[in-house]
């Protein structure tokens, strides 16, 4: 059964850094590109950033290129978000995402940047 729990979220002001984790179990994590999602109020879900299985290729949105990192580390089956230089339109919940088979998604991470 596959679960993606996220944590590390929280409140953070304008130009702040904040780290998300989703640990992953239930599938053989280093076979899969993980992806980060995350929603606003009022808005649709939108992909923020991907990291292929072995770690090597990853994509961002571009409103978050320079500012994001995403990571991996396949012995602790764990997808991480490095967030720096955060901004008020970052605010959203944050999502971890396995396309294993059909879509997976954790429970989301709130993630708030205000002053």
């Amino acid at each position: 059964q596959v679960q993606l729990v996220e944590s590390g979220g929280g409140l953070v002001q304008p130009g702040g850094s904040l780290r998300l984790s989703c640990a992953a179990s239930g599938f053989t994590f280093s076979s899969y590109a993980m992806y980060w999602y995350r929603q606003a109020p009022g808005k649709e879900r939108e992909l923020v950033a991907s990291i292929s299985g072995a770690g090597g290729t990853t994509n961002y949105a571009d409103s978050v290129k320079g500012r994001f990192t995403i990571t991996r580390d396949n012995v602790k089956r764990t997808v991480y978000l490095q967030m720096n230089n955060l901004k008020p339109e970052d605010t959203a919940v944050y999502y971890c995402n396995a396309r294993v088979i059909i879509w997976y998604w954790g429970q989301g991470t709130q993630v708030t940047v205000s002053s």
